[in-house]
């Protein structure tokens, strides 16, 4: 009996714990500028109407389970602007209801969001802009990101192609701007890790691929300089998904095509992440797709800060996103934290084929003083952004 009273001393207290938390309510924003689709020659991969969306609503669920048990509620108000709309009006009225709202949007329009004098007290996360000069020059101190950056993708695809050994490129790319950006984020982790970019060829044919590709491609990279590793640049995959098995000389495809990393995709199944597959699957009744997990993982982390925190206050949840004691299992093998120099999600990258997962960065032997996962993107000691420092 001496022994069972301590433990039921421990059970009590603990109920007593649970029974005195006050009751926290959380509403997170979801803003979402719709765009027009670029127009592409194959139809193979329409893309979804509720991309992100999809993934803050599981989010939501995701924290509902816990906050259940811990009296806590969540509600998600949610604004899609349509492509004539007034997107600063639509962010106007969700800053009124809440300071946390997830933004899938335009680089420009999430900056003059951020820039808003409505948002100046806000915590914005970026679920949808992938240009790495909101994590540098242009950033901003109320934007979190939880998309990786193009530099992130990058870095992780020279990492692999360090470990293979492969470190002669080529590059064909695109004259869109997502392609010209992801081509110049090329450029740069490849004289980050001392990879030679030999050459890079535009790409600028209008031809119809479909039937030409066996003609074009070939003669395309006939006299491209000798390399391991073709670099495709092509984000809206109109192009790039007849280069391969086309090409003069037989060589690996990767980037936009073939092996390509990304933030996530259905075939990272390993670290529990397959419960979070069915679960989105069983929601949205298609795939998870990166800006969907972008969303999920923004949706989570305000969970996780207030599951910890049991409270809905602004700055107790932005203090405590960037603490050493935040950590979201975002289903990647590693616990996800926020850089203090620019508001990047820290995370690992998959890169993958169609039908596979390749490989995990940061792969083994890319030493950091601080965590691997600071070889992604850009680190402290490289930042031009100023705005977090205090």
């Amino acid at each position: 009996m001496a022994l069972a009273r301590p433990i039921l001393a421990c059970v009590f207290a603990s109920a007593l714990t649970l029974t005195a938390r006050a009751e926290v309510a959380v509403t997170i924003g979801y803003l979402e500028q719709v765009t027009p689709a670029p127009p592409v020659l194959s139809n193979l991969d329409p893309l979804p109407e509720n991309e992100g969306l999809a993934g803050a609503e599981v989010g939501l669920a995701d924290n509902a389970t816990t906050g259940r048990f811990l009296k806590q509620t969540y509600t998600l108000d949610v604004r899609v602007v349509p492509e004539d709309g007034d997107f600063l009006a639509a962010a106007q009225e969700l800053l009124s209801v809440t300071p946390f709202v997830v933004v899938n949007a335009p680089a420009d329009d999430l900056l003059a969001l951020a820039d808003h004098p409505d948002a100046a007290d806000a915590v914005l996360f970026n679920a949808g802009a992938p240009e790495t000069t909101l994590r540098n020059e242009t950033c901003r101190q109320n934007i979190l990101h939880t998309l990786p950056s193009r530099a992130m993708l990058t870095d992780a695809l020279a990492q692999f192609a360090v470990r293979r050994k492969w470190t002669d490129w080529v590059m064909l790319a695109g004259t869109r701007t997502g392609d010209q950006a992801f081509a110049a984020a090329i450029a740069k982790s490849a004289e980050k890790f001392g990879v030679r970019l030999r050459e890079t060829k535009t790409w600028e044919f209008d031809a119809d691929m479909r039937r030409n590709a066996a003609q074009e491609v070939p003669l395309f990279t006939q006299d491209l300089a000798q390399h391991d590793l073709m670099i495709i640049a092509d984000e809206p995959g109109d192009f790039g998904r007849y280069v391969a098995y086309n090409t003069w000389e037989p060589r690996p495809v990767a980037g936009t095509e073939g092996l390509v990393p990304v933030a996530w995709d259905r075939t990272v199944e390993q670290w529990g992440a397959a419960q979070l597959q069915n679960r989105f699957e069983e929601a949205a009744a298609r795939d998870m797709r990166p800006i969907d997990y972008a969303a999920w993982a923004a949706v989570r982390s305000i969970g996780e800060a207030v599951t910890r925190t049991n409270t809905a206050d602004r700055d107790t949840i932005r203090d405590y996103l960037f603490s050493e004691a935040f950590e979201l299992a975002g289903f990647k093998g590693r616990p996800l934290t926020f850089r203090s120099w620019n508001g990047q999600l820290r995370q690992p990258i998959p890169l993958t084929n169609p039908r596979a997962l390749v490989a995990l960065a940061p792969l083994e032997g890319f030493l950091h003083q601080r965590t691997e996962l600071d070889t992604l993107g850009i680190d402290q000691a490289e930042t031009a952004c100023t705005a977090f420092e205090e």
